[in-house]
């Protein structure tokens, strides 16, 4: 049942307040100076009785001077964002972290460091709040990797292996319950108990929930403050440099940051197996997913790669012996081709001998081969993908994450107009009415619509663009531009496409970004989905809308000499003389090798810009600051210098749209997959080093999945195989090869006469001359009937082709199981072990805990307990655990619960 949120004050904090906070006895302190060793300490880890471990860096700027004017705009902004800042610390302050202050000063300025750390109390209870996994059991790693097993069946030594130290293990593992502290791993340090990551996580929550102004006005977390300005970045601290010792990878004591550079990041490890396991472990899940997902991509690349290469060489073999075209190459004055344009001559076929010869490459009968063994490739890869994903969701504690354990967005619950009883949890939550949603939805949809439409008016003028050159370039006096200009508007138009595809891009991300924000989707996943989804619509229009239009519509609406059909008063573009195919082709290559050489330099020389100045600005303020120099930068100032953390929206969407190139047009390139595989080989290194080397840490976030992209990539294996069907039956000669063959000549002598019609009468009369042009008409125009038998089978090869192939790949999909038998016996096993393990059977729980050695957890042992707001230090709460809970008129978000009650 909806209910609306009764009035309460704005000024609410949305964390819950540690006891004792009000009183001057708070868990945090600002201070200006420390000593550099305990400072070193706290980053990397070890922490000490006077210095807490540093959990999160906040950091803002003072630019201008002292003593600087300010018109009054300015100084009212200043001061806005200084009362911001000192309530949301305030806040943090309150809600039971420690809270730090270190700055740099000169002349110019200030930066001013704000270090967080949790203390073990606040930990646990976010921990239970936010339902992580923690290990019950621990078991032996069993990474394995289809691959490595393939060649240990074959007997081949694995150059791919390497051997990473310091393997993460792998455990059974549960939700945690502090009540319960007792029976899970590690529980007698506190030190170690919760990793980084979860650390990482705890504290953005925090961040993320945290008021600095009126609730009501959406005034809450920290991404807003760092839209706003209010703080220049925030970001957990790597450990320490990710510079290797002398001794390199064989000195003791490496931390995780060397460990992942040394054995993934450096250009040396190109032909090893990624360490995801360590990926994981120091970056999270959604990063780790994602490696997975290219690795995985990028090795299945490698026998589709070799089959298209030998599919292009057979190509180039047929490119000089095809009977057909040694005919059109040797047929000197005999074929005379109608005009290409009102004022273009005419000319001969034979000028077009290496236009033809080149679309040879591309087409024969091996590209029906390649076409279906792409399209089962791609069945199978997804398959196994679905495979891979469940068992690394499992491994590393996501399985149900999306289902249960992921919790409302900040932004969400602090606009959400009413709550609701979430039917999974049973418990109160921010809710926003499905129809509102809807109706946004659809209101956003007419935007994308709006934007598409800007793309396809884009298209059109490529379009006339190719027409216009070609008209201007074939009126040359040089023999060799007139047959070549079909060609250099093709590749010029090519290349203009190319810069109104990246141009249109940067606009319709910033707005797709606006209208997610505005549809009010409940939890980040669902947000990002919304994203996802919107932003891939557009980019496939962008991308694909130039070569679609070449496959399957350039050529099509000539009409024929004499009877021409026009566009906007221009003639329509015909096909080149080789054919649309090696035109689609060449399409392809400008646009998929193109983008993906801007973005890998992009990669690698705009981070080196932009980390170059950065380092420049901050170490100029540092060397006018005695003591720093004399110490060095300190952990948080030299991770300030590295760039801020992207997000992997851009990298997934690169990879989708050349899983596109590869599968939807893979029947006119089948060099598509080996480009593909030389791309992937530097972007699996790049990627790596930037995350390692050039950014800032991201927060470790959990995912079960890829999330929408799976989805993305399933429609398009399934629109492949229908656009590789039509281009196999329609732009590609194969079919009326094969009826030649079977009707008149198997030798194909005289095939090239077959597919040229000559001119109406009418048009010969008028320039004094007869010419051919490519088609299956009558002398009068009008369609021959060898056109409609070629049309009958062009259709029925359609159908045979998806039929055949859609029938094999749900064989595939039936026969190859979603989830392996042995992850499903993990997944019962490790629920019977979490069953047990949290039984609330308390004399049981007594005998565990006193067989473990450890007393039960008690609320004595783990320190200030965080309580809910308005309740007494001393009153127990009721209720067995913190959840996330609704109040005040805007959806107010907090944390219900006392906290973490006695077992």
């Amino acid at each position: 049942m909806l209910q609306r949120p009764a009035p309460e004050d704005d000024s609410t904090v949305l964390i819950d307040t540690a006891p004792g906070t009000e009183k001057g006895d708070s868990y945090g302190s600002t201070a200006s100076t420390s000593q550099p060793d305990g400072d070193q300490a706290a980053a990397q880890g070890t922490a000490s009785p006077a210095k807490p471990r540093v959990d999160f860096v906040l950091v803002w700027e003072e630019d201008p001077r002292p003593g600087q004017q300010q018109d009054g705009t300015t100084r009212d902004k200043t001061d806005t964002h200084r009362a911001w800042r000192e309530t949301f610390l305030d806040n943090l302050r309150a809600a039971g972290l420690h809270v730090d202050q270190r700055h740099l000063q000169d002349a110019d300025g200030a930066v001013h460091y704000v270090l967080l750390s949790a203390p073990w109390a606040v930990l646990c209870y976010y921990a239970e709040d936010l339902c992580l996994k923690l290990p019950l059991q621990e078991l032996p790693n069993q990474a394995r990797n289809w691959s490595a097993d393939l060649l240990q069946w074959l007997g081949v030594p694995n150059i791919l292996l390497q051997d990473v130290p310091d393997l993460p293990p792998e455990y059974y593992s549960c939700q945690f319950k502090v009540s319960k502290l007792s029976r899970f791993l590690g529980s007698d340090n506190q030190d170690t108990f919760f990793t980084c990551t979860h650390r990482h996580q705890i504290l953005f929550e925090i961040l993320a929930k945290t008021l600095y102004g009126h609730e009501k006005k959406g005034l809450l977390g920290i991404e807003q403050l760092l839209s706003q300005g209010v703080f220049r970045a925030a970001f957990p601290l790597h450990q320490g440099p990710f510079a290797m010792p002398p001794e390199g990878a064989r000195a003791p004591g490496l931390n995780q940051r060397q460990v992942l550079f040394w054995h993934w990041a450096r250009w040396q490890s190109w032909h090893k197996y990624q360490p995801l396991d360590h990926v994981r472990r120091y970056f999270g899940e959604k990063v780790a997913l994602y490696f997975a997902w290219l690795g995985f991509y990028t090795g299945w690349l490698l026998p589709a790669a070799a089959v298209g290469t030998l599919v292009f060489l057979v190509g180039c073999f047929l490119a000089f012996s095809d009977t057909p075209t040694q005919e059109l190459c040797g047929s000197a004055d005999a074929f005379e081709m109608c005009p290409l344009c009102p004022d273009c001559p005419f000319w001969t076929l034979s000028s077009a001998c290496a236009l033809v010869q080149a679309g040879r490459l591309f087409d024969h009968g091996g590209t029906v081969f390649f076409s279906v063994f792409m399209a089962l490739w791609a069945v199978l890869l997804l398959e196994y993908w679905k495979r891979k994903s469940a068992t690394l969701a499992y491994r590393w504690g996501c399985s149900d994450y999306e289902d249960i354990e992921e919790r409302p967005r900040p932004q969400f619950a602090a606009r959400a107009p009413t709550t609701a009883l979430n039917p999974v949890t049973g418990v109160e939550e921010p809710y926003f009415p499905r129809r509102s949603r809807v109706r946004r939805v659809l209101a956003g949809s007419v935007l994308v619509l709006m934007m598409v439409a800007v793309v396809v008016m884009c298209l059109v003028s490529v379009i006339l663009y190719r027409t216009v050159a070609a008209m201007l370039v074939s009126r040359s006096d040089r023999a060799l531009l007139v047959a070549w200009a079909p060609r250099i508007a093709s590749l010029t138009g090519s290349v203009v496409n190319l810069v109104l595809i990246l141009l249109l891009s940067k606009a319709y991300v910033a707005l797709a970004g606006v209208l997610t924000r505005w549809e009010m989707h409940r939890t980040q996943t669902r947000f990002e989905d919304a994203f996802t989804l919107k932003v891939f619509v557009f980019q496939f229009v962008n991308f694909y809308s130039s070569p679609v239009y070449i496959a399957f519509f350039k050529g099509r609406f000539v009409g024929y000499p004499g009877n021409y059909h026009t566009l906007f008063g221009v003639r329509n573009e015909e096909c080149a003389p080789g054919g649309c195919l090696v035109e689609l082709a060449q399409e392809l290559l400008v646009i998929m090798v193109g983008k993906q050489i801007i973005n890998n330099v992009q990669e690698i020389l705009i981070p080196k810009l932009k980390g170059w100045w950065q380092k420049l600005r901050l170490r100029s303020k540092r060397r006018k600051v005695a003591a720093s120099v004399a110490a060095g930068p300190a952990p948080w100032e030299a991770d300030y210098e590295l760039l801020p953390f992207e997000g992997l929206f851009d990298e997934y969407l690169e990879m989708v749209l050349q899983f596109g190139f590869v599968t939807i047009f893979v029947a006119a390139c089948p060099l598509a997959p080996l480009f593909a595989l030389l791309n992937n080989w530097v972007e699996i290194r790049l990627d790596a080093r930037k995350f390692v080397c050039e950014r800032r840490r991201p927060v470790a976030e959990r995912a079960q999945d890829v999330g929408i992209w799976f989805p993305i990539l399933a429609g398009i294996t399934h629109l492949a195989v229908i656009s590789n069907a039509l281009l196999l039956a329609f732009p590609s000669d194969f079919l009326p090869r094969t009826y030649y063959r079977w009707t008149r000549a198997a030798d194909l002598r005289g095939f090239v006469n077959f597919t040229l019609a000559r001119a109406p009468p009418a048009f010969a009369a008028e320039h004094n001359r007869t010419c051919r042009y490519r088609a299956f008409r009558e002398d009068d125009g009008q369609y021959s009937r060898t056109y409609w038998n070629l049309l009958a089978i062009r259709l029925a090869f359609v159908i045979v082709f998806e039929h055949v192939v859609f029938s094999v790949g749900r064989v595939l999909d039936l026969l190859v199981p979603d989830v392996p038998e042995s992850v499903q016996i993990k997944v019962k096993r490790e629920y019977y072990l979490a069953k047990q393990a949290l039984a609330e059977n308390t004399a049981l729980a007594g005998t565990n805990g006193a067989k473990d050695g450890r007393p039960p957890a008690s609320e004595e042992s783990l320190g200030p307990q965080p309580r809910r707001p308005g309740a007494s230090p001393a009153s127990p709460d009721p209720s067995p655990r913190g959840r996330v809970g609704s109040s005040g008129a805007g959806g107010q978000t907090y944390l219900e619960g006392q906290g973490l009650p006695q077992p």
